[in-house]
């Protein structure tokens, strides 16, 4: 699916005006791994980028992180909770397989707001601020906060030399308000799926069934830990990733060195290198944090924004171009204005 304002029936634009973060309260280095498996610093940083991520506590959940993400941004933003109409989790890894959505609403006091979870894994930031766009252009909604965040260690094989040095648990939120279409932020965007390449990056379920009555048998509920096929997840983005930036740059008519950043899934630094490379951008303009969190999946790229609106070096009116890629296989890219609080 592709798309770029203004859409068929769409009456408005769409404001990113605010954001907000957390990061697991434990902060587990590559030597400290090096302890449990067999790696090293070195072995870690010359081939992801990552020196230390972050890891839940044991009086943190998902639902915390997502809660603590949410009510920074409504700071930022100067909004009460109860002015939101949809609150937005994107997440892989959520507190209750029901969803966990409603409970983030109910933690934030957002008492008038719908809430709802998304599951596209890495790309879930990028879908969910897709899909909250089209509430606010349509004028069904003024405001909604879009949170992207998982806690992908409940779910690692802390023996797995392969994964586990991968991994953080993290979340960042975006504040979204609708606008008229002269003002719309939301430049383009294009999103992707291929489930036939599915197999290269997994959370399945256990395949355990047992004696329910007679002949009769029932699955066991539950799930493995993270599988992944490195090499092609990495040949995966390295050619998907520039290939939709391009296109997307193209058809909002785009000059890749007028954007101001490029603001990517902070899955492996090589990665972000070589789109950067791609496109002739420098390195400075590349904005990155894997070094300190690791992938926090749906929460890297509003948990790097964040960071960045923070220390001043996104301000308002800044181009970015972002792209999210992941299991599904699922990619998609936006191109986006930073307008921050009015």
């Amino acid at each position: 699916m592709t798309g770029s304002p203004p859409l068929s029936g769409a009456t408005g634009g769409v404001a990113l005006v605010a954001s907000g973060s957390a990061r697991g309260t434990q902060q587990i280095s590559n030597s400290q791994l090096g302890q449990r498996v067999d790696t090293s610093d070195e072995w870690i940083r010359t081939r992801t980028g990552i020196g230390n991520r972050c890891i839940c506590g044991p009086d943190q959940s998902l639902a915390d992180l997502s809660h603590q993400a949410g009510t920074q941004a409504l700071s930022m933003a100067g909004w009460d909770a109860d002015s939101l109409d949809l609150v937005l989790l994107a997440t892989s890894t959520p507190d209750d397989l029901f969803g966990t959505a409603p409970k983030v609403q109910a933690l934030l006091g957002a008492r008038n707001a719908v809430a709802f979870d998304l599951t596209a894994a890495c790309s879930g930031f990028l879908f969910a601020l897709v899909t909250a766009a089209q509430f606010l252009r349509t004028g069904a909604m003024r405001r909604v906060l879009v949170i992207g965040a998982d806690q992908l260690s409940r779910w690692v094989d802390w023996d797995d030399r392969r994964t586990c040095v991968l991994f953080g648990d993290g979340a960042g939120a975006v504040a979204l308000e609708a606008t008229s279409a002269d003002r719309d932020g939301l430049v383009g965007f294009a999103l992707r799926s291929d489930g036939a390449r599915g197999n290269c990056l997994n959370l399945a379920q256990h395949n355990e069934r047992q004696t329910l009555v007679d002949s009769a048998s029932h699955q066991v509920g539950g799930y493995q830990p993270i599988s992944m096929n490195g090499q092609e997840v990495y040949k995966f983005a390295v050619r998907e990733v520039p290939a939709i930036l391009k296109q997307l740059l193209e058809a909002t008519d785009t000059a890749p060195e007028s954007l101001d950043w490029l603001l990517l899934h902070q899955a492996n630094q090589r990665i972000l290198d070589a789109v950067a490379d791609r496109f002739n951008l420098p390195h400075a303009k590349v904005l990155s944090n894997l070094a300190h969190y690791g992938n926090t999946s749906a929460a890297t790229i509003p948990l790097m924004l964040d960071e960045a609106v923070r220390d001043g070096r996104i301000q308002p009116g800044h181009r970015i171009a972002s792209s999210g890629f992941g299991a599904g296989l699922s990619w998609g890219a936006a191109l986006f204005h930073w307008q921050g609080p009015s």
